[in-house]
Parts: C-alpha cells; sequence; structure tokens
C-alpha cells in the first residue's frame, strides 16, 4: 500500500510540475473490428504505403479496453488504470489490453502485414508474437493461446496470428490480448492509439 501510495504521489507530482497539459483523448471503451474496414483507422506510417494499422481481433468482435497505455499527460484516474502492481513491483503498462465484451477467447489478427520475429512462450506474458514491418514499425501481441505462425514467416494483415490467452503477469484479466506498438532502432513502446482508429 506503501508503495502504491508513493508511485501516486510520484506520477501526480510529475503531472503538475509543469506546464498544464490539454487531457489525453479517451480510449474507445468498445469496438467492433470490421475486417472489410481499413480506410477509417489512422496510417501507421503516412506516405510509407496504403496500409492502415487495424486492432488485432476478428472480424466482428466486440472487444473493449480493459489496460490501457500508461500516458504521462493522461488523467490521474487513466494513469492508475495503467499501472500494473505483480506483488511489490509496480510496472507502467506498454500497450493497450483487450478482451470480448462475453470474456471468451477470440481470434487475434496481424495489425499490419509483415515479417513474424518472434512467436515463443514467456512465463510472464504468456505466449507472443512479434511482427516487424517495412514502415520500421514492429507490433506484439502477448497473452495469447494458439499460436498459428512461427518465426520468419510473412503475415499480411488481417491473418490470424493466435487466439487471445491469458499470462502470469496479467491473470486478473482472464482471456486478452496485450497489443504494443514500438517504433526506432531502440524499439521504445509508443501508444498504440496515436496508430489506431479512435
Amino acid at each position: 500500500m506503501a508503495a502504491a501510495a508513493i508511485i501516486l504521489t510520484l506520477l501526480w507530482v510529475y503531472q503538475n510540475s509543469g506546464a498544464p497539459s490539454e487531457d489525453s483523448v479517451d480510449i474507445p471503451k468498445t469496438v467492433t473490428q470490421d475486417n472489410g474496414k481499413t480506410d477509417d483507422s489512422l496510417p501507421a506510417n503516412a506516405g510509407a504505403g496504403t496500409e492502415t494499422m487495424r486492432i488485432p481481433a476478428a472480424e466482428g468482435v466486440a472487444v473493449e479496453v480493459v489496460r490501457p497505455y500508461f500516458d504521462s499527460e493522461a488523467e490521474n484516474g487513466a494513469k492508475q488504470a495503467a499501472v500494473i502492481q505483480n506483488g511489490s513491483e509496480f510496472t507502467l503498462h506498454t500497450g493497450i489490453d483487450y478482451q470480448s465484451k462475453d470474456g471468451q477467447p477470440f481470434d487475434v489478427l496481424a495489425a499490419l502485414s509483415g515479417t513474424v520475429t518472434r512467436a515463443e512462450t514467456d512465463p510472464v506474458v504468456g505466449k507472443l508474437v512479434e511482427i516487424t514491418h517495412p514502415n520500421g514499425l514492429v507490433t506484439v501481441y502477448q497473452s495469447l493461446s494458439e499460436i498459428t505462425v512461427a518465426k520468419g514467416v510473412t503475415v499480411k494483415q488481417g491473418d490470424t496470428i493466435a487466439k487471445a490467452g491469458r499470462n502470469e503477469l496479467e491473470k486478473d484479466l482472464g482471456y486478452h490480448v496485450h497489443f504494443e506498438v514500438r517504433k526506432g532502432d531502440s524499439k521504445e513502446s509508443v501508444n498504440p492509439a496515436e496508430y489506431l482508429n479512435p
């Protein structure tokens, strides 16, 4: 409890230490993915191709954001929702977690076309797939079950790569997919909402 209070105090001080910032854009709570429509999404890398990033859920599946990306510019409530507690450790959430409205597993799709650079099992985050895209972005999908791709395989946007599963780190969420976007040589995690249709 003391550690949580310290973290929240530090977050509050950090937020209020600089010039006032505008409230961040809210992430939608429910989204229905339509496999045939990509023109509603924001470009993943403007001018670099014709694909636009899509939510990694199967066609017709209504998904909810159950844990947002940690955004230092967000309101305190949103920041608190994006902090993961694992025992006595607290971690800032580096992706967006999606869960189907009925809580059941669903097909996880490639958000963009690219090459699978990792397909493995991690004891903490569960099964994971990493896809490197021609525009320099990398998408990461964690908390998976039934991975259907292998390292080195080329996938197209919308291909099924796995099913949503469970993991040890976020076991409180049940069946979900943890979705990250990374960019640059350092592969720094960025807010996926910047690339997805708001």
